[in-house]
């Protein structure tokens, strides 16, 4: 794993070294990470997620995920954007979720932010920041994989710009890799393989 190349789970299938780090992660890696998401519920569920997920591990996140969807109305913005001052206290004390305050707050901001924005706004904006696949060559291993880039960067200042909050670029390219706007699978991951033959497919739920 040291050298960050695609490694053998096993089944025998080589996938992105990460992948085989948590049993919860293969599924994920295999099913939903770097397919396309589009609806504003289901990428507000993620980009709350990705914000959630600043300064710890992915894995913290996903076995969490359940009781995030129950403590969050499943990710319904309009649902989110109704939830009062007992609701952000009860978030507070729930811990089936990550109990930090500025993250609760800010995800609570943000979906009466998107409340305000027209149907499929936010998937729109979102997607308009999505590279050419062309110019994105298959990374060989991890060290290829950037933290940031240019059009994640963009997307960042376009969703500060809305008001969004906890959005940066780091926040915003994980977005972009778990959401499908990129393909950063490693080049002999069997992810990508599948991914290669149904690029674009949408997903309404992550």
């Amino acid at each position: 794993m040291s050298d960050g190349a695609a490694l053998a789970g096993p089944d025998g299938a080589l996938r992105c070294p990460w992948a085989l780090s948590a049993p919860e992660y293969v599924a994920y890696h295999d099913e939903e990470w770097g397919r396309a998401v589009h609806g504003d519920d289901a990428l507000f569920e993620r980009l709350s997620l990705e914000a959630f997920q600043s300064g710890l591990s992915w894995i913290t996140i996903l076995r969490r995920r359940p009781g995030f969807r129950v403590a969050f109305a499943d990710f319904k913005i309009a649902s989110v954007a109704a939830f009062t001052d007992e609701d952000r206290e009860r978030l507070l004390a729930d811990a089936g979720i990550i109990r930090n305050r500025a993250k609760i707050d800010a995800t609570l901001a943000n979906a009466r932010v998107l409340a305000e924005w027209s149907p499929g706004d936010l998937d729109a904006l979102i997607w308009s920041h999505a590279p050419d696949p062309a110019t994105r060559p298959a990374p060989k291993t991890l060290a290829d994989v950037p933290p940031v880039t240019p059009e994640s960067t963009a997307l960042s200042k376009a969703l500060k710009k809305r008001g969004l909050r906890f959005v940066g670029p780091t926040t915003a390219y994980a977005l972009m890799q778990a959401c499908g706007l990129v393909d950063d699978h490693l080049a002999a991951c069997v992810a990508r393989s599948a991914l290669s033959g149904a690029r674009g497919t949408a997903r309404s739920t992550p």
